[in-house]
């Protein structure tokens, strides 16, 4: 059948070079990590890409120390998602990232964490591809991390831990949370749950059920890294209660297994704080 010129592809040699000028008309977007909220843990990279951008299109979980971290002149897109309520849908985000990159330069994705550890950075990339636009992925350093260095809390250790797994404890369009609980629940490797703060007594149901220690160790996490950091430690049955009662905010970080009782172990007294450089900007 014959094609019409609308349906006409181009391939080989002319398709490289109409891509090539059509990249040449965009932007490029740097899909960047700003690490769990102290704008310390910025990489170099990130920092950088955040002070020459034009656009930032950023997440609610970015703290506003890293906020301030960007130009003045900036425009700021947010795209805040809470729980059970997203200002703007995942679709949405990924077409205001086309938009804007064939308007401006230089744009950046910011996201707390990283981009490519449930943050949704991968379906955003793929949006990008589709429309011919250049990107950079800045990894940042993940929850899970951040957290647990703040409270110096290992996530493996010789003898406690083998391993670590990330697990979220939040599923697309709020779906019942189906995991597969059996290989969970294994107490040599240590278990992080990222989002699972409305639903830590059912994780903490299926754990047990399915072979783990009812007084295994639970470190909760909420906004860690940040001047609002707080925590709770209990055993996996009354986690859910004690987070409850603490009345800890999201983002609530859960690290399970033997390595949470290193939780106020490993301190001692620093004295007066070192002033850093990120946060010397960050406050003027």
């Amino acid at each position: 059948m014959a094609q019409t010129p609308n349906a006409i592809r181009l391939t080989g040699p002319d398709q490289t070079t109409a891509r090539r000028d059509l990249m040449e008309k965009t932007g490029k977007v740097f899909l960047i990590g700003a690490g769990p909220g102290d704008p310390d843990l910025l990489t170099v990279k990130a920092l950088r890409c955040l002070q020459s951008a034009e656009v930032v299109i950023y997440d609610r979980l970015v703290s506003d120390e890293i906020m301030e971290l960007v130009p003045k002149d900036a425009v700021l897109v947010p795209v805040g998602k809470a729980p059970k309520h997203h200002m703007v849908p995942q679709e949405g985000i990924n077409e205001l990232l086309v938009e804007h990159a064939h308007k401006a330069t230089t744009i950046v994705r910011l996201k707390g964490g990283d981009p490519f550890i449930f943050g949704r950075g991968s379906e955003e990339a793929q949006r990008l591809v589709e429309a011919g636009i250049p990107f950079e992925v800045v990894p940042g350093i993940t929850a899970a991390q951040g957290c647990s260095t703040s409270l110096h809390v290992p996530l493996t250790h010789r003898g406690m831990a083998t391993g670590v797994r990330y697990v979220t404890g939040h599923c697309r369009n709020d779906v019942p949370l189906d995991l597969n609980w059996s290989s969970l629940a294994d107490e040599a490797t240590t278990l992080v749950v990222y989002m699972g703060l409305a639903a830590i007594e059912q994780i903490s149901r299926e754990l047990i059920a399915n072979g783990m220690r009812a007084d295994i160790p639970v470190l909760a996490i909420s906004k860690g890294t940040t001047k609002d950091e707080r925590h709770v430690l209990a055993d996996l049955r009354s986690i859910h209660q004690v987070a409850k009662q603490a009345e800890l905010k999201a983002p609530t970080l859960f690290i399970i297994g033997e390595v949470a009782s290193f939780t106020g172990q490993l301190h001692v007294d620093e004295g007066t704080p070192i002033a850093t450089p990120a946060k010397e900007a960050a406050h003027g």
